[in-house]
């Protein structure tokens, strides 16, 4: 009898890996946005502090270099592919070799924790998009559900937290403020989604799985674009690290709970941006990792793989909500409105 799935394929936002490729990665993730060039250069200039190179594929192809012996471990020999919504390998590519290789039904891993037009909708667009290029028969790809709830996503965050207040003085501890940091997204699209009660939520069993009392943490947004009357999730974080600082607070750890690896918004935003600012505040400011290749979260990976090879009803979720759908209903994370500016890259993604 025929496996129900008989290929993985890794998802992700892709990046530029030398200075000539940023312009063009750039002009495929704006391509039929509102966003206007000055803006484009702008971002461009950001990856010059970086030699052009951003570093999602190397950390994609370690997810891959991770994942391959966890799943042998447990008996799951689906091969794994890979593709990018944004930069090669391009989905595109990888859905034309998947149907050379007679792969008929795949799982997708989509390098998204939560739900929003950008962390899910969007990416399940391309890949339909993506199939609508081939000719018959097409590989049907089935999205794993979001895990922003699930214990070892929690667990694997906290691990990262734990880390990095370790990395303060023990005395400084009972007064160290914790900001969990996201992509902002317009409120008009916020609105139509749950990607801000999901990353409350994370935030909240992360904090208290690290022994962070409620009172001490706060989720605060980067990397808003757009135009400045249209209103998009606040607090910026730059803004936050001032109002802290005037707060009296003198150390600060900052969390990029919204992002699974560090990529080169984290790089940006938080170790250039808002590491220039802490210094010239006199706040001492300590950025925790995000969950990249952590072990648990590669078995988390793993869990939901198992979870839909299966079929079983049992599904692994802490917290004060249930887990995700498996299937997005269709008016699930709906595009924002025709002629309103996308974020600009990156998305809530990666």
């Amino acid at each position: 009898m025929e496996p129900v799935y008989d290929a993985l394929l890794i998802v992700g936002f892709g990046g530029p890996e030398q200075r000539g490729d940023v312009l063009p990665f750039l002009e495929n993730v704006l391509r039929g946005k509102n966003v206007p060039r000055e803006r484009m250069l702008e971002v461009a200039a950001h990856y010059e502090h970086f030699d052009g190179v951003s570093p999602i594929n190397a950390q994609m192809r370690a997810l891959i270099a991770a994942l391959r012996p966890e799943l042998d471990g447990y008996g799951i020999t689906l091969p794994i592919y890979w593709g990018n919504r944004n930069w090669h390998p391009l989905l595109s590519e990888t859905l034309k070799q998947m149907a050379a290789d007679g792969v008929k039904r795949a799982l997708a891993y989509v390098a998204s924790a939560y739900s929003s037009y950008s962390g899910c909708r969007q990416y399940r667009e391309d890949i339909q998009r993506a199939q609508g290029d081939l000719p018959e028969p097409v590989p049907q790809i089935d999205k794993l559900r979001v895990f922003y709830n699930h214990p070892l996503f929690v667990t694997a965050s906290a691990d990262r937290l734990q880390s990095a207040l370790a990395r303060l003085p023990s005395a400084a501890l009972p007064r160290v403020e914790v900001a969990f940091t996201a992509h902002s997204i317009p409120l008009s699209m916020s609105r139509n989604c749950d990607y801000e009660r999901q990353l409350r939520e994370a935030c909240r069993l992360t904090a208290e799985a690290s022994g962070v009392m409620p009172d001490r943490w706060k989720l605060v947004y980067q990397s808003r674009s757009g135009r400045p009357e249209d209103p998009w999730l606040e607090p910026d974080v730059l803004d936050h690290l001032r109002a802290t600082h005037a707060a009296g607070v003198r150390h600060l750890v900052i969390m990029p709970i919204g992002f699974l690896s560090d990529h080169m918004e984290v790089m940006y935003d938080l170790d250039y941006e808002a590491r220039h600012l802490a210094d010239e505040l006199g706040l001492r400011m300590v950025r925790a990792g995000t969950v990249g290749t952590h072990a648990l979260f590669v078995r988390m990976i793993r869990e939901l793989i198992e979870e839909r090879l299966s079929g079983r009803c049992e599904r692994s979720a802490i917290g004060q909500y249930p887990a995700n759908h498996d299937v997005c209903p269709e008016d699930c994370c709906p595009a924002p409105l025709r002629g309103r500016p996308a974020p600009a890259p990156q998305t809530p993604t990666n």
